[in-house]
This record gives structure tokens, sequence and C-alpha cells, in this order.
């Protein structure tokens, strides 16, 4: 590690979850393979994401569920145990340290450099360590971006003197703050408004749309919304911040009607913007802060000679992990084969093309109620033009759900493209439906015709018995 001037076949920029997959697929190919990671290996969804807004979640979902079965509701009617459920967190963050990510890395011949690297030029990069090393690399093959995201802040007036929490610090905070305002409708709002709200938090949602989880069928934001408020959390629908200040450790925050709310905290859940402005991105013509666009191989397509490649949130196609792992499968596979000059499969569900980004993107919302989708929705199917047909269905009227809890809501929607009678898209609301999100991806990746669907038989009595009920619903 001493060396100025190293080469490799393929250079990664960026070890979270997408750029660790890309390079041992890459190496798995047999070419010589570097990672560069200026924070914590294992990127934002092991230490300030998934795994910690999980493990925060885990508890208030649990809880919620416990209290709708006849035996159970009075053994878990009291608060959490806010000091065992943050240490649990703690724990499944690995207590922000990495070393088992290094040792993975290790354990897979992935030559690893800490320190901030910037391309220079076509397939090089340099990384400037932390001990002051300057490292010249060069790319036999290719240089695959993997660096992610980060929080989107609004410019706020007075937004630089309140030290905001973005999600990092949501998920990560050691206490518990006695009022928590909520800017956002979105995922990372939802889900955090449901986890502090739970530890002891006052909640208050300040959200500048009609609705929460504006992206997904309405019928979800509308059941989200009655669980936060159930809980109670404060939602306010069009509302837009103005301003805020810090005084006397409240953050004041002034809303465009006039009114003003006090928290001790504030929590901007307002986007995410792409970590590409200090990546040397002009020295091969591109401009830094921009999304990077690529093809369904994730080459990216405003640099010549097919070198340049960017995987996981930074392109800006799915921003999920599970998605992202998905797309550094197929890119370290692609720049192995193209390495080798063997043939490039890329028509639609092909080996090297990530059809699944457009067609069949799976996500879960670890709210009370549970959210989960893949697919299209409505309005998307509509918008391109489809021949569709919606059929819904009442979760609570099946089997499964009377014994999953009391007083049990849910929705289901099934999207049928009318004519290739296939499923296009599925959305589930309501306690567990998690865990149904499978096999509706399965459903629409491989585009199982609804006849023979019909003959895959739902245990009973499970959540999964809403195939039947959709599918009895769609044949009359």
């Amino acid at each position: 590690m001493n060396q100025t001037t190293r080469t490799y076949d393929v250079i990664v920029i960026g070890a979270g979850p997408v750029g660790e997959n890309v390079a041992e697929r890459a190496r798995a190919a047999g070419l010589s393979t570097v990672i560069v990671e200026r924070e914590l290996l294992g990127g934002e969804c092991s230490f300030w994401a998934c795994d910690p807004s999980k493990a925060l979640l885990r508890p208030v979902v649990a809880r919620a569920d416990a209290r709708r079965i006849p035996g159970l509701g009075q053994a878990v009617g009291g608060p959490l145990d806010v000091e065992a459920v943050l240490a649990h967190r703690d724990k499944m963050s690995s207590y922000w340290k990495d070393e088992d990510q290094a040792d993975w890395l290790n354990s897979v011949s992935v030559d690893l450099i800490r320190g901030h690297g910037r391309l220079t030029g076509p397939k090089q990069v340099s990384v400037q360590t932390p001990d002051g090393e300057l490292i010249a690399l060069t790319a036999r093959h290719a240089v695959a971006v993997s660096t992610g995201t980060r929080a989107a802040l609004p410019p706020i007036p007075g937004l630089d003197t309140v030290r905001p929490w973005t999600s990092r610090e949501a998920t990560s905070a050691a206490e518990v703050p006695k009022r928590l305002a909520v800017v956002g409708g979105g995922v990372v709002a939802v889900e955090m408004a449901t986890a502090w709200q739970a530890l002891g938090s006052q909640v208050t949602m300040l959200v500048l749309e009609n609705t929460l989880l504006q992206r997904m069928e309405p019928f979800a934001g509308e059941l989200v919304t009655d669980g936060l408020r159930e809980a109670g959390v404060d939602i306010r629908f069009n509302t837009t911040v103005t301003s805020l200040a810090r005084e006397g450790g409240e953050v004041q925050i002034t809303l465009a009607d006039g009114r003003q709310l006090a928290a001790d905290e504030i929590l901007l859940a307002t986007g995410r913007a792409p970590n590409t402005w200090d990546l040397g991105l002009e020295t091969i013509g591109l401009t830094p802060g921009d999304w990077l666009k690529v093809d369904d191989t994730f080459q990216v397509t405003d640099v010549a000679d097919g070198w340049f490649y960017a995987v996981g949130d930074v392109n800006h196609r799915a921003l999920m992990t599970h998605q992202g792992k998905y797309q550094a499968r197929i890119a370290g596979t692609v720049i192995g084969a193209r390495a080798k000059k063997q043939p490039i499969d890329d028509a639609p569900w092909g080996a090297h093309a990530a059809t699944a980004d457009h067609a069949a993107v799976p996500q879960v919302v670890f709210t009370t109620p549970e959210i989960a989708s893949v697919g299209l929705t409505t309005h998307e199917a509509a918008r391109s033009g489809r021949r569709i047909k919606v059929v819904d269905y009442n979760l609570a009227h099946i089997a499964g759900a009377h014994q999953y809890g009391q007083d049990y809501r849910g929705h289901a929607r099934m999207l049928i493209d009318l004519d290739r009678d296939t499923v296009l898209g599925v959305t589930f609301a309501g306690p567990g439906v998690g865990e149904l999100v499978h096999s509706a991806t399965i459903a629409v990746a491989g585009q199982v015709p609804l006849d023979r669907l019909w003959h895959a038989v739902p245990a009973f009595p499970t959540l999964g018995e809403i195939w039947l009920r959709l599918l009895e619903t769609h044949r009359g």
C-alpha cells in the first residue's frame, strides 16, 4: 500500500453494499479489482439507513401486531424499553465499525484503499489517503462509481443555524427528543415518525403535499396516515416551512401561514442528491453534482469508449439497497464479460440487462401498517398507455387476516395487463404484508400468465390467500 502508482483491471469508487457487490462480481470473473472508500465500508445502508432504521422499527411493529392478538394485548400494553431498543440498533449497526466488512473484502480477494477517490481522466483515479499519501490508480478495463446519495436539504432561511437532523441523525441518535418535527412525507419521513413517536417523542409532520407516500397507490398513504394519527402523530398537510431558528435549545419553525411551531429537533426528509460533487467528473466531460445516466448494463451513456459505469443510487434508477445490489451483480458480470470479449445478452430480461429496474422494483415501507409494492402503480400503468384492469380486495376479509390479529385493516391492488394477461404491479397495505412482496415480485418479473398463476395454491389460513381472492375477483 506504500506504492504511489498501481494498475488494476477494475477500480470501484464507493464501498457500500453496491460497490462491494460490483467488486466481488468483477473479481469472481477473474479481474484484479480495487475498491476505494472514504467513510465506513458498508456505506449508508449498514450504518445510517436500512440496518439501523429497521432495528428501530422492528420493536414498534412487533408491539403493534402483538396488541391485536387476544391474550397478548395487556402483556404488551406498556411503553417500549428505549434503552434496549437503542442498544439493539447499535448492535445491528455494528457499533459503527467496519472491520467485518474489511475482512469480507479480503476474503474475496478485493484490494481496499481507504481515502477519497477522484477521477483525473479516462480510467484514471487519484486517492488521497487519511495519512496524506496520494495514490494514482489506472484501470485496464473499467471504473465503476457507487458513491450513492446524501440528504438533499431545501433552501430554508435559517437552516444553517438549527443543526437539522437528516436520515443519518434520525437513525443514529443516542437520545429521544421530547418533540420532533419531521419535514417531508416520503418513506424516510413516515418510517422515522413511526419509530420516534413510539420511542416517546411527540412527532409533528409538516408535509408539503396533500398526502403521504405520494408515489405509491393512494390507499397506501391513507392507511399510513391513519396509523400515524392513531399513534399520536400530528400530521399537517399542504404545509410549507418558510424559516428556521434555534433559540435556547429549541428549534423555532415558521410556516407559510404565519403560524409557529417549536421542537427540540427537526428532521428534514426532503429527498436525496447524488454524491458526485467531488468525484472529478469534470475531467471526463461530465458535470459535478449531476446524476449519472446509464444504459441497462450500467455504462454511463455520456462517456465514450464504454469504460465508465455508475451503479446504485448514483444513477437515479431505483434508490433502494436491494435494487442497487441487483444492479451490482449485473454490472460486475457485464464488466467481466466485456473484458473477456464475451457476448453480451442485454435484451430485456437478459443476463446482462437490469430490466427489473423498469418493471419489477420491490419496496417495503416499515410502518404500522406496512406497505409492500412491486411493479407499476395505477398512475404509472395508465401513463404508459397500456390497457389495464385494476383489481382491488379488502385484505381484512381473508381468513389469514383474522388469524393475524383483531381489527385487521388493509387493502390489496393488482394491476393486470389485458393484452398479455399478466400482472403489471401489486400493492399491499396492512400488517405483515412485507412478507408478501416476493411472491408479487416473482409474478411480475416472471410475467406469469394469470391462467398459470391460478394454479399457485396459497396455504390456508395465511395472508398469502390474498392471491386467490384477487384472482377470483378478476375472474368474476
